[in-house]
């Protein structure tokens, strides 16, 4: 009985750690999954009543011989099914049809027009082009389905879960690595993220794989070399928030040259310095080649960043108590805390290279959630290794996989639902709706209102995520906001954004459907519109409002 008294005491802490972040949920600032607003609609006892069962799971699998002797299968299947239980989420984010919209000009006229055009004719606002270029691929290979960036989506998380894995293996031990990639499982916002046309998660694999490259090519150079400059070339194309977190391969270079001085000639310093300089030198030379051919584009994009994005920074932070203790488990937070004691006893300085993006976070006061999901990795090797002061392995497992637990039934079971009560919720129905319906066209109607924070516009791509018709759309907003406030709103872009030529072209046949995406309710359709769909018998509303969200889209379809 007494082997399994810190089991159970771990059960009791799970249990009890969520009563306190319930009780406690006032504290969460996050702006789309704060405990107050999912907790206000959703019941807290239906989670509590599935920590219980959740926790016994944990325990089974933390003690079965499954993930000892398959763990990089075992950590793929299981966060590729955990991620996969939230694709029925809708698009949160009006970020998505940029995504979508540059994606689909790649589908429509091809990756060379795509790259003649990006940042000219394909408006690029601050977005860099990898992720567009991967989307518009697999439009055009595997046709206009959200289910398939989904699928992209969630093998590149799992892909990340494996290399933090990998990284936790090489830096220290197989243990440690397994330990982490349980850990980076432990962040239930992560799973709100991957589902989404965006870009966040994305960036996490590609900065994770440049720094597990770079790690190997300094271990043992040859072809790990190459492949480090590549990893980084896409790294440095995914999103510009990666940029200021490849400080951290300065600090790679600086512990890795501290054990080749403490372990002369194995390999010899010269030897070591190549392995450093050459992948950043390979890998910026040819990024700043492709940033010459676009020279324009790009300095007008960190313009925008320096002028207008980093100020907003500021004003649109979360704080870091919400994102370290509700948006990521407490037992992943406690663990990181902890390595730092761990790794000062151990004088170890690897623990430097895990810890050097969470001191960056705080040192700048990058507080918006999504500009730190790259840093999760590292947060959840620190994590993994603060494990390793508990000396029982089972129970080291046991707590990785009870936060794990945790985090998946609160991502599934909680923010889920939740979101799924919120208005945008009416696209992704709408977009339902419409598939049923006869024919190959609909048409799209926008009515602005002089309150909209957003462009109404840019939702037009975001119902065509949710729909194989062929969308035809021709308006304007009426309405545009004088320009010191465009100036400093946050959706500045939406109001920037054109729908693109190829909604115009020909008019919709007749009998084609019309859905009327709002704001909020209409009173009265504008003459102009009820001419369209007075020909209509038929009519379907798709009006879910929420109370935590300033913007509401509402959708009603003709036909």
């Amino acid at each position: 009985m007494k082997k399994n008294v810190p089991f159970i005491i771990v059960l009791a802490l799970t249990v009890l750690t969520f009563l306190l972040l319930y009780t406690f949920r006032t504290l969460d600032d996050n702006r789309l999954t704060s405990w107050e607003s999912v907790f206000g609609a959703v019941s807290f006892v239906r989670i509590l009543a599935l920590l219980v069962p959740g926790c016994i799971l944990a325990f089974m699998l933390s003690h079965s011989t499954v993930p000892e002797r398959y763990p990089v299968l075992f950590l793929f299947i299981m966060s590729f099914a955990a991620a996969a239980l939230l694709w029925r989420e809708p698009e949160m984010n009006v970020d998505a049809s940029r995504y979508f919209t540059q994606a689909k000009h790649l589908e429509l006229f091809g990756a060379g027009w795509f790259f003649r055009e990006w940042g000219n004719t394909i408006a690029a606002w601050t977005d860099l082009p990898l992720m567009p270029f991967i989307y518009g691929l697999v439009f055009k290979y595997t046709g206009e389905g959200r289910m398939h960036i989904q699928i992209i989506t969630t093998l590149l998380f799992s892909f990340t879960v494996v290399l933090t894995y990998l990284m936790g293996k090489t830096l220290w031990d197989r243990e440690t690595g397994f330990l982490g990639g349980m850990s980076l499982l432990g962040i239930p916002f992560i799973f709100t993220q991957v589902p989404l046309m965006l870009v966040d998660t994305s960036t996490m694999f590609f900065f994770t794989l440049a720094v597990y490259a770079y790690i190997k090519a300094l271990e043992r150079g040859g072809i790990w070399i190459a492949a480090a400059s590549a990893a980084l070339f896409l790294a440095f194309f995914s999103k510009y928030s990666a940029w200021l977190m490849f400080s951290l391969l300065g600090v790679i270079a600086a512990v890795r040259l501290l054990e080749a001085y403490r372990t002369p000639g194995d390999p010899p310093i010269r030897s070591c310095c190549f392995r450093i300089i050459a992948p950043v030198l390979t890998g910026t030379l040819i990024a700043g080649a492709v940033m010459l051919l676009k020279y324009n584009v790009f300095a007008t994009q960190i313009g925008l960043l320096v002028s207008f994005q980093g100020p907003g920074l500021r004003r649109w932070g979360e704080s870091f108590v919400s994102t370290l203790l509700f948006q990521t488990h407490p037992f992943v937070t406690a663990a990181a805390v902890l390595s730092v004691y761990t790794a000062w006893k151990k004088k170890d300085p690897k623990l430097f290279i895990a810890g050097w993006l969470i001191v960056l976070l705080f040192a700048l006061q990058i507080k918006r959630i999504r500009y730190t999901i790259v840093a999760f990795p590292m947060l959840s090797l620190m994590a993994a290794y603060g494990l390793n002061a508990v000396r029982d392995r089972g129970l080291q497992r046991y707590i990785a996989f009870s936060a794990a637990s945790c985090s998946i039934i609160i991502a599934a079971f909680a923010y889920l639902p939740f979101l799924q009560q919120t208005s945008a919720q009416n696209l992704q129905n709408a977009g339902a709706f419409l598939a049923t319906l006869p024919g190959k066209n609909i048409e799209v109607v926008t009515l602005p209102g002089k309150d909209d924070e957003v462009n109404i516009a840019v939702y037009v791509p975001v119902l065509d995520i949710f729909t194989h018709k062929r969308i035809h759309y021709n308006y304007h907003p009426e309405y545009v906001p004088q320009p010191e406030e465009i100036a400093i709103s946050s959706f500045r872009f939406s109001w920037i954004y054109r729908n693109p030529e190829y909604y115009a072209g020909n008019p919709p046949p007749s009998e084609a459907a019309v859905a009327v995406i709002a704001g909020g309710p209409i009173p009265a359709l504008p003459e102009e519109v009820a001419a369209k769909v007075n020909k209509f018998g038929n009519s379907k509303a798709f009006a879910i409002t929420d109370d935590v969200f300033d913007r509401q889209t509402l959708v009603t379809v003709y036909y």
